[in-house]
Formats: structure tokens, sequence, C-alpha cells
């Protein structure tokens, strides 16, 4: 995805880089917990989630959806690291509340996208904004049924949810990230023609979707 990303990156801003970065440790703490079910796994599996959903938001959270006191994404983005701060924090006091509380924000994204669609008249965005939320309800589904009715799954010897929600969530935030990276590239760089394709089948649906920069429009300059 940063090789996909990369021309949209550069247009935009480096630090989109960072995104995929910290979605690569997440995965590395990911592994540890699961392989050691301990506490601190727990924690830095949690806090490199909360963080990497702090990076996400401070990139490409739509401008218009910023509070009115806030002027730029520069005083944006600390406002969201004061936050993350905190709530890392916050994430010590009673972690079993952690995960619940990371899936809840997962809300104020769906409520930002639905708003995003309603503006939208390209087939091709609402159709990767339809899968993404499918793929996240699928998931969230296998997440939950899995924390709630695990001594059933138990008795038919199926205990393999967890297992697809880790899958389905990565194959998720590749697809909602695109979308949101969509989203900025109109507000951010509109003089940049983006458009969502998919690789390795650039003429289909199907693969890994990512922003491509089609053409920029450089205003002329008048004397």
């Amino acid at each position: 995805m940063m090789y996909l990303l990369h021309p949209y990156a550069c247009k935009r801003s480096l630090a989109v880089h960072l995104v995929w970065i910290m979605f690569i440790i997440v995965g590395l703490f990911s592994t540890y917990y699961h392989m050691t079910l301990s506490y601190l796994g727990q924690l830095l599996d949690e806090i490199s989630i909360l963080w990497v959903i702090a990076m996400g938001y401070s990139i490409w959270f739509p401008k218009p959806y910023f509070p009115d006191f806030i002027k730029n994404r520069h005083q944006f983005g600390t406002i969201i690291f004061i936050v993350a701060a905190i709530s890392t924090l916050l994430s010590f006091v009673k972690p079993v509340v952690n995960a619940y509380a990371l899936n809840c924000i997962t809300f104020h994204i769906l409520y930002v996208v639905v708003k995003e669609i309603r503006k939208c008249t390209d087939p091709a965005i609402r159709h990767l904004a339809f899968l993404s939320f499918s793929l996240w309800l699928v998931a969230i589904s296998c997440w939950l049924s899995d924390r709630f009715f695990c001594e059933f799954w138990r008795t038919i010897n199926f205990c393999y949810l967890h297992s697809l929600w880790h899958i389905l969530i990565c194959i998720t935030v590749v697809y909602s990230n695109t979308l949101f990276a969509y989203f900025d590239a109109l507000y951010e760089i509109p003089e940049c023609q983006a458009q969502v394709q998919y690789w390795p089948f650039k003429s289909s649906r199907i693969g890994l979707p990512y922003l491509e920069i089609t053409k920029c429009f450089v205003p002329k300059k008048h004397f």
C-alpha cells in the first residue's frame, strides 16, 4: 500500500506513509500479544491501534468537520496527539474496556463516511464505501460472536472467528483508508485528479484499492 499510494503521498504529504508504518507495528505487537496472551502484549496491541487511528485522523479527517475553534490541520493534529496521549494513560486504568472503546470509534468514522457519500455522485466511490462498510460489518460480527458466544462455538469445535476477524479487519483498513485518502485528495489537493484503482487488475474492482493521480492542473500565472 505504501508503494501503491506513493504518487498520492508525493502530492499530498509523505506523512501518509506513517499510517502504514504504524499498521506494520500494530501487526508485530498483535502477533506478540497472541503468542504470549500477556498483559504487556495486550497493552502494546491496543495502544498501537489507538495511535494508528490517531495518525489516520490527523492526516485524513476532512477539514469541513473540524470544530470551529480549530483553524488548520496542524492545530487539529496537536489536539489529536493530546487526546491520544491521555487515552494511552487511561488505557492502563481499565484495560478490559480498551477493545470496546477502540471499536466505538468506528461509529464516528461511519458518520463521516455517510456525510461524504451523500455529496458524492461517483459510483466507484460509492461502491468502495459499500465494500468497506460490508467488510467491517462481517468483521465486527465475527469479533462480537467470538467474544459473547465463545462456549457455543467451542461446542461445535469452530474456534476460528477471532482469526477471521483479524483477516477481515486488515482488508477493511485497506479499503477504508483508500476511501478517506480519496476524500482527503478532494479537499487538500483539488488541483489533482484522483481516481480509485485496484491492484493488480486496474480495469476491475477486484484487488487492493489505491488512489491514482491521473493529472494535476497547475493554475496559470498572470503577469
